[in-house]
């Protein structure tokens, strides 16, 4: 398995805006990518940093993902909110329980 996280700054007076794009249209189009096997949002509202994990069969899934542009056109319907660059990285899913 294989995990993407990106890690964003919000600007706090757009917090909600920002978890309601991504719960009715980020997630949907999420759930719909071969090879996505979870998606986890983390989000600290007094300082606006969030954290986006997702979660893959694979790495090459991930790779592939990226290649289609599906996580640029998902990053760009946030970037209104966004306070800093996203910053993505990649990670081994070395334990899950």
């Amino acid at each position: 398995m294989f995990a993407r996280t990106t890690t964003v700054q919000f600007k706090i007076a757009f917090i909600d805006k920002a978890l309601e794009v991504y719960r009715k249209s980020i997630v949907p189009a999420a759930q719909a990518q071969k090879g996505l096997s979870e998606l986890t949002f983390l989000i600290d509202r007094d300082t606006g940093k969030a954290i986006s994990i997702a979660i893959w069969e694979t790495e090459q899934d991930a790779k592939a993902n990226e290649e289609s542009l599906y996580y640029q056109e998902q990053l760009i319907k946030l970037r209104s909110f966004y306070a800093n660059p996203p910053i993505k990285e990649g990670f081994e899913v070395f334990f899950k329980a």
